[in-house]
């Protein structure tokens, strides 16, 4: 590949990468010194931790144009963790499943 066509590829990839959304899911407490959060672009379910202090955040989330996730985002993602956690068939599953009487 030339140059040229290396550039205009690399164009293409950052336009639609601009173009995604960017996700944040706050797990810290209001008013915490640090924010703790999740990150994600393009798929909410996709994230890395992040933690900052609260100036450096909003200045990140302004930045980034983020969105933050709506609740059955995070449900769904709290879903997907807990499987991968547990698992469906096995000995924590149901113990994490069961009630207390």
């Amino acid at each position: 590949m030339e140059k040229a066509e290396l550039d205009v590829n690399s164009q293409q990839s950052n336009a639609s990468f601009e173009q995604l959304v960017k996700y944040v899911r706050v797990r810290s407490a209001e008013g915490a010194r640090f924010v703790e959060f999740d990150f994600a672009i393009g798929d909410p379910s996709l994230f890395v931790e992040l933690v900052m202090p609260q100036g450096a955040f909003e200045h990140f989330c302004l930045n980034n144009k983020v969105v933050h996730m709506t609740t059955e985002q995070m449900q769904a993602v709290d879903a997907e963790m807990d499987k991968w956690r547990y698992g469906e068939e096995t000995l924590m599953a149901r113990n994490h499943n069961r009630t207390t009487q």
